[in-house]
């Protein structure tokens, strides 16, 4: 934008018009209660240095940036809030040569990098949009912090970025949700709206090429939890297996908690299908791999590799079957994978990243999950936006972001860019088979499976959804 955005003025007209402006969303997207949580002490930490790096520089650049970070840190999906915390956390710590310091845990909380202080005013969404709402508008009424990050629900992303960030001119960070749409619709997608994140049409469109192009696989059968984030795992992966020349034998998206996966198994056979995709969470994804594992199916299950959490149930079940200890024979010749990752802590070997990995596991007591990586480079871009503008004003932070190559992120140095025509970042994605947990991380990764050493890499250039293909509805 050539023009300053001022945000301050037109802070008077959010207020609470800016808390009904959408009607809910589904569960699967979530929605929830409308209880508002702004509880927590207030705790200051600073970054030591760590050995062998040197303190962050703020670039010319002094005074405080307030951001406003929109989490889930309590209830069911609390894991989710946390690793993208974490994350966050680490990269913030690396860019001031110190150790993750950052609590999953509402107040407010300082890192100091070079000569500017990031003061996190962390606030737990619950993983409801409502909730979600409320605070944001709250963060920047009341606040007044001069960017937003966080919103680990899709449907909470795309409320906060229509109805507060767009209409207080305060730029938002999204991460991890990862409906394609937050970033690819005209109606959320803003110059003030970023997200360094993956997504799932990443996901579709890494897997996707993988199946078409590595695998045996002629035809697949598509399914999908029926809210945006199933549609976006079904929609993009159609839309690159048929350009690849795989032939769709038919879809179906079911509710959150699907269990009747017998029948619908049968179809896809019956269909001629040699693979399916499923686009589900831990919600659905349990009752789909029993079915599978008991009935006598020939296809192989592709999709995305999922967290701890999903890794643990789906592990626990192949345990069932299969008997314990897993072994890679007994993995093999399964159907089950290989699956596309977004990130996780083995799928790159770099300086970065391997002082990501030692950090978090020493801070947090875990290796790096799925949403750490979009979640570092998130604060990592803020930090570089912060140090190349030589501001911490929020419009200046938007503008040095708008078309960044990130220097510092776990997939490598210059890895994630951020695309002008849409504010999303594309980064490279990784295919892995799954393998047991191997004993040097059983201690940080509670589940029995695990993702192997990459398989296939996919280029940043093919990962995300061009500017001129008919899924992509924003141009900035």
């Amino acid at each position: 934008m050539s023009k300053r955005i001022t945000r301050r003025r037109t802070l008077a007209a959010l207020g609470a018009s800016g808390i009904a402006g959408l009607a809910g969303c589904t569960g699967g997207d979530g929605s929830g209660s409308d209880t508002e949580n702004n509880g927590g002490g207030d705790t200051t930490t600073e970054s030591s240095d760590m050995e062998g790096t040197t303190a962050g520089s703020s670039g010319g650049a002094s005074g405080t940036v307030k951001i406003g970070v929109l989490q889930p840190v309590s209830g069911d999906l609390q894991y989710y809030g946390q690793q993208a915390l974490w994350g966050f956390s680490s990269g913030l710590a690396y860019k001031a040569g110190g150790e993750p310091q950052l609590a999953a845990e509402t107040g407010t909380q300082t890192v100091t990098v070079g000569d500017v202080d990031y003061e996190l005013l962390i606030r737990d969404t619950q993983f409801s949009a409502d909730t979600a709402q409320s605070l944001a508008t709250n963060l920047v009424t009341d606040e007044d912090v001069d960017m937003l990050f966080g919103l680990t629900s899709s449907g909470a992303a795309t409320r906060v970025s229509q109805t507060v960030a767009q209409q207080a001119s305060v730029p938002l960070m999204i991460g991890p949700a990862a409906s394609a749409s937050v970033t690819s619709e005209s109606e959320s997608c803003s110059e003030l709206v970023f997200r360094a994140s993956e997504n799932t049409a990443m996901d579709a469109r890494s897997g996707g090429r993988y199946v078409a192009r590595e695998s045996d696989v002629s035809s697949v059968y598509l399914f999908g939890a029926d809210y945006s984030f199933g549609r976006a795992v079904v929609n993009n992966y159609e839309a690159v297996l048929e350009a690849e020349g795989v032939d769709i034998v038919g879809k179906r998206f079911v509710p959150q908690g699907y269990s009747e996966w017998e029948g619908l198994l049968d179809n896809a056979a019956e269909a001629g299908a040699e693979g399916i995709v499923g686009g589900f969470t831990v919600a659905t994804l349990p009752a789909l791999f029993t079915s599978y594992l008991n009935g006598d199916y020939d296809f192989t299950i592709f999709g995305g590799f999922a967290t701890e959490i999903t890794n643990n149930v789906v592990g626990g079940l192949l345990q069932n079957q299969l008997g314990e200890p897993l072994t890679q024979e007994k993995l093999d010749g399964l159907g089950v994978g290989p699956f596309t990752t977004r990130y996780h802590w083995n799928q790159y070997d770099n300086e970065i990243n391997n002082a990501f990995v030692d950090g978090y596991v020493n801070a947090y007591g875990k290796v790096p999950d799925l949403f750490t990586s979009g979640t570092f480079t998130a604060a990592s871009s803020i930090v570089q936006a912060v140090e190349e503008s030589g501001s911490t004003e929020g419009a200046d932070i938007a503008s040095a972001l708008r078309g960044m190559t990130v220097a510092d992120t776990p997939k490598g140095t210059d890895a994630y860019t951020f695309q002008e025509y849409n504010n999303q970042a594309r980064s490279e994605m990784t295919v892995a088979n799954v393998v047991p947990t191997a004993d040097e991380w059983s201690d940080a990764w509670g589940a029995p499976i695990q993702p192997s050493d990459p398989v296939a890499r996919i280029s940043a250039d093919e990962t995300t959804i061009p500017a001129d293909a008919d899924g992509m509805n924003c141009s900035l």
